[in-house]
Parts: structure tokens; C-alpha cells; sequence
């Protein structure tokens, strides 16, 4: 996902993003671990893509305190 699509979501849009991108992290571990990964990439996008989406929470945070 791009930061403007990731801005564009709700709280609770953002919450649920979150959550989802968590779970796919553990299994891309898992199956890391298992060598079935079949993108070696893959890891890193999601890292990146957690680490957007908890920008952007931490953003609206500090703007409403």
C-alpha cells in the first residue's frame, strides 16, 4: 500500500490494515522457516508496510494530543 492510500483509511480501517499485515508477517516467517517462501522480498515489503501504516497512526496521535 502507498502512504496516500494508507492516510485515505479510518482509524479503524488503519486498526484492521494493521492487524491483517501482522498475521501475513507470522506466516511469511513460518513459512521462511519451512523454506517455502517463494519470494525472498516479501518479508521486507510487509515490514515496510506495517512500518507505514503505524506512522500514520502515531501521526494522528500526535496531532490529537
Amino acid at each position: 500500500m502507498l502512504i496516500n492510500e494508507i492516510r485515505a483509511l479510518s482509524d479503524e480501517q488503519l486498526g484492521e490494515e494493521l492487524e491483517k499485515t501482522s498475521r501475513e508477517m507470522m506466516d511469511l516467517r513460518f513459512r521462511a522457516a519451512t523454506n517455502q517462501l517463494p519470494d525472498s522480498n516479501l518479508p521486507r515489503s510487509v515490514r515496510k508496510s506495517i512500518a507505514r501504516l503505524r506512522t500514520v497512526i502515531r501521526e494522528r496521535q500526535l496531532v490529537e494530543g
